[in-house]
């Protein structure tokens, strides 16, 4: 039976009441929830299997829990792996299997599973295979790493990915309108861009954005008309970030990153360096500045000093594999390295003028004797006859016809 109702108090946080209780109140993770999608089939059906969610905190692992607490008629368990003991979670596993005996299922919902080690999670395997328990669990860890790898093969892995500004914007203005769990009974109102600076500055984080509106409505006293008005001032205060002229749609985003590009190619550092500051604070996605960075690597840097690109390319893994906030710490090397290298563009301007030759001039053929050579009957029209093998020549290096006109291409 759920668990979870809509009979919260007003005094709980207003991100635990707004927390929602069924599919139609969950916002977000479209790509695993969305209409006929197989996690949702499951769910709406009631036929959930062990699954595992990871992702980071704010985007509904928890929240997805209570909704399948609230539809499912299993008997629900929660518990956190930061605080239960190998003794209670037997005892659960023990009423799970008298559930079982008598035609009942349990589904035991275990938050934060990174943190069992091997034994606890080792306790869990022979119940989770024979069908006594239906395990959700979840984690902000990649659960490859940090998860058994006989558990990880009982259980579906779902990754939930940070909510995006609309999704969150869906979220605040529920809780505003809503009279029962939220603050639809309160007259607020919003000031140009109050709303969007809290969404967008979450992070992704619904948690966040919740608990930030609710600072700042219930510190912000009514004018004499009864009104709370949230400034652009009191949403920067509630979300502890100030508001940056940056749009990531609109001028302010192309802008920013044609001065962040010219400043590395002119060889101003500290110039890179703000612009990379502005574009991470104002929350643009860090694998798009990672990919520019990469790009002036090469087609600024080049052939004058190939380990730029290597430092960019590890700056790009580095944001996939760590994320943010520590992803900052590489990518400010990068930009610092390639700002001070020196700079060459012949690998750019060699392959524009070869693709521009390629698109407008008639395709050169393949001289015979550089054609491939390795299947039978090959030599017999001609291909790989009269090759020169340069390694077998002084230097490694011999003269023979490459292309069948003469072109300049790489100029250093």
């Amino acid at each position: 039976m759920g668990l979870f109702n809509k009979n919260t108090e007003v005094k709980d946080p207003l991100a635990y009441r707004m927390c929602p209780t069924t599919m139609d109140e969950y916002v977000g993770q479209g790509h695993i929830l969305g209409k006929g999608k197989l996690l949702r089939r499951a769910i709406e059906a009631d036929r959930i299997t062990s699954i595992i969610l990871y992702g980071p905190p704010g985007t509904g692992k928890t929240a997805l829990a209570k909704v399948i607490a609230n539809k499912t008629n299993a008997h629900f368990e929660w518990l956190n792996a930061a605080t239960v003991g190998l003794e209670e979670l037997r005892k659960v596993i023990k009423t799970a299997r008298q559930q079982k005996l008598a035609g009942g299922r349990t589904i035991l919902f275990l938050d934060e599973i990174h943190r069992f080690n091997k034994l606890q999670q080792d306790a869990l395997l022979p119940d989770v295979e024979e069908g006594n328990i239906t395990l959700i669990a979840a984690t902000v860890e990649n659960p490859f790493f940090y998860v058994n790898s006989a558990l990880l093969s009982r259980s579906q892995v779902f990754e939930l990915k940070p909510l995006s500004q609309e999704d969150l914007l869906v979220v605040l203005r529920n809780a505003l309108n809503d009279k029962e769990r939220g603050l639809g009974n309160l007259n607020i109102t919003f000031k140009k861009n109050s709303l969007e600076h809290i969404a967008k500055m979450s992070d992704g984080d619904a948690r966040k954005a919740l608990s930030a509106l609710e600072i700042a409505t219930l510190t912000t006293p009514p004018d004499e008309k009864g009104e709370i008005v949230i400034t652009k001032e009191i949403a920067e205060e509630s979300i502890q970030k100030k508001a940056v002229v940056y749009d990531k749609k609109g001028d302010q985003h192309y802008d920013t990153i044609s001065a962040f590009i010219k400043s590395m190619r002119g060889s101003d550092p500290d110039a890179a360096i703000y612009y990379l500051a502005k574009m991470l604070y104002a929350g643009e996605d860090p694998r798009f500045i990672a990919r520019r960075i990469v790009i002036c690597a090469a087609e600024d840097v080049g052939l004058k000093d190939p380990m730029a690109l290597v430092l960019a390319t590890s700056a790009l893994k580095a944001v996939e594999f760590v994320g943010m906030p520590e992803a900052r710490i590489p990518l400010a090397e990068a930009v610092i390295y390639i700002a001070n290298a020196p700079k060459g563009n012949a690998a750019y301007t060699a392959i524009e003028e070869a693709l521009k030759d390629v698109a407008s001039e008639e395709t050169m053929e393949v001289p015979d004797h550089l054609k491939d050579s390795h299947y039978p009957g090959a030599k017999k029209i001609g291909h790989g006859v009269g090759y020169k093998y340069p390694h077998d020549y002084p230097e490694g290096k011999v003269e023979q016809e490459y292309l069948k006109k003469k072109k300049k291409y790489y100029k250093p």
